[in-house]
């Protein structure tokens, strides 16, 4: 009875879900089989109150003193999950070393098993490893399926898997695993804490994807449903970071400070590691502000609390770039360095958003023909990714930059492609930056081409399939009679549309494209 009295509140009252099944817990003759479940669900309701160590120290417990080989398994995967989000953790990497071998040598598939493996994908992805690594791992894990809504299990490794996706430059994967998870919830009438995970989450997927008023729209909803649930949740901290940074893309400081200030945040430290990380996103509060020293102590701080757990992948938390260009007016020397850091951790994940961001952070940081040299590979790199956002950013940039350099034309063209990508994405400040950079230049703005659609052009479309079978560029302008350049610019395009960088566009195209064949070349050659 104490044991669904507990479950009835989880979703809604996590904090009398604890009461009631610690003292379940404490019963003296309890079947195995009730243990484990009691287990995991007070583990899973000490975590919603941002009590991360008690968390992990009962499913170690239960780990250790288990007999039955299955549920010391299960024990295992739990600890390693609400160990990762102790923002107080000792040891991450001798966890990270552990789980590593842990999945390396799994013998089975079983739930057990695919939660573990899921678990190594995310700690790949936040360690920096290869994004093809941790991709492997999320999709070994997904093989047998992981529900959002099984009774016996946690929503939060299926999720971390779908992020995977977003990070490794394939929100548009993470996009369609989190519909069909909110959309399980909804069916089971769950509307408490998961689906506010749920909103907030697919709320900074759509950040990811470029597209800032939808993403609004979903996290106020997910912040409105964890502020029901409790205070100073991590429901909560996640809703408030991920809101704060859209906020700032869409050029609202003073909103962004007064929502800060409404619920405290960056003033208190959550317990749970949250993502994005609260004090880089105040950080970027700070810097919008103009506080550039307070922002340094602070993303100091990050790199001391991050680096000694291994947590270097600048995609997750990029605590690097932004120091390098806080302080890029008063050392340049060490913001030069520290910017190139970024630059050769983003190399090693290895993903086109990820090099284009560093690069572009760097760019910022670097000064003459270095600058334009950084920059313009950074928009290349951007244009190889579905960061739709953070390419409208380096192309003004870039734009801004050609025009104090005597390159009026050059720097024209970026301008316009500028303005017209924020303008899709719903940075309104950024297109107004574009705008007064033409205006400075001489140019007026053309007639904008902002016809905000999902669906691929015809040439979008034939480019697209082509590259999904494995074709080069090169190739495929030789058979389309188009320039290489065209076909880049159509890729950028698509990427953008499908939310997918080269790698993942077979997965994502539309059925009826998928798998046709191109000019006699059969499907998967």
């Amino acid at each position: 009875m104490l044991f669904e009295l507990g479950c009835s509140a989880l979703l809604s009252e996590p904090a009398t879900t604890v009461n009631h099944l610690k003292a379940a817990l404490e019963e003296p003759e309890l079947a195995p089989e009730l243990r484990e479940a009691v287990t995991y669900r007070l583990a899973q309701a000490l975590a919603h109150t941002d009590r991360m160590g008690e968390a992990a120290a009962i499913v170690a417990a239960e780990a250790k003193h288990s007999t039955n080989a299955r549920t010391r398994l299960r024990m295992q995967a739990e600890t390693f999950q609400w160990n990762a989000f102790r923002a107080d953790e000792e040891d991450s990497p001798a966890r990270s070393r552990s789980l590593a071998r842990l999945a390396d040598h799994l013998t089975g598939r079983g739930k057990a098993e695919r939660y573990i493996l899921g678990l190594r994908a995310w700690d790949a992805m936040v360690r920096g490893e290869p994004a093809e690594t941790a991709l492997r791992y999320a999709e070994e894990a997904l093989e047998g399926g992981l529900p959002w809504t099984d009774d016996n299990w946690g929503f939060e490794v299926p999720v971390m898997v779908a992020l995977v996706f977003m990070y490794c430059d394939q929100p548009g994967r993470a996009d369609e695993l989190f519909n069909q998870g909110i959309a399980d919830c909804e069916r089971k009438g769950w509307r408490g804490a998961h689906l506010s995970f749920g909103l907030t989450l697919l709320g900074y997927i759509k950040f990811h994807r470029g597209r800032l008023a939808e993403a609004e729209d979903l996290v106020h909803s997910g912040l409105r449903i964890a502020d029901r649930v409790g205070q100073q949740i991590p429901a909560q901290w996640f809703a408030l970071g991920i809101l704060i940074e859209i906020l700032l893309a869409r050029g609202r400081i003073q909103e962004a400070q007064e929502l800060s200030d409404t619920y405290n945040y960056g003033q208190v430290v959550p317990g749970a590691v949250v993502y994005p990380d609260s004090e880089t996103v105040y950080s970027e509060l700070l810097i919008a502000r103009g506080l550039r020293t307070d922002a340094e102590e602070r993303l100091r701080a990050v790199g001391r609390r991050l680096e000694p757990r291994g947590m270097r992948n600048p995609m997750w938390c990029p605590w690097r770039p932004l120091l390098a260009q806080t302080i890029a007016h008063t050392d340049p020397g060490e913001a030069a360095d520290i910017a190139q850091e970024a630059v050769d951790s983003a190399r090693r994940f290895g993903t086109p958003g990820a090099i284009g961001r560093a690069l572009h952070a760097a760019a910022k940081v670097a000064s003459g023909a270095d600058s334009l040299a950084l920059m313009a590979e950074a928009v290349r790199q951007l244009e190889r990714s579905p960061a739709a956002y953070e390419l409208a950013q380096a192309l003004v940039d870039h734009g801004a930059m050609l025009s104090r350099a005597g390159l009026p034309q050059d720097a024209a063209d970026l301008l316009m492609r500028g303005l017209e990508s924020a303008a899709l994405c719903g940075a309104d400040a950024l297109a107004a930056r574009a705008r007064e950079e033409l205006a400075a230049s001489g140019l007026r703005p053309l007639q904008l081409r902002t016809v905000d659609s999902d669906s691929l052009t015809s040439q979008e479309k034939a480019v697209a399939e082509r590259a999904a079978q494995g074709w080069e560029n090169k190739r495929i302008a030789e058979d389309l009679s188009i320039k290489e350049r065209t076909v880049e610019l159509l890729l950028s395009g698509a990427f953008r549309k499908l939310g997918t960088d080269r790698s993942g566009l077979a997965g994502l195209l539309p059925h009826q494209t998928r798998g046709s064949g191109i000019r006699g070349v059969p499907p998967g050659r």
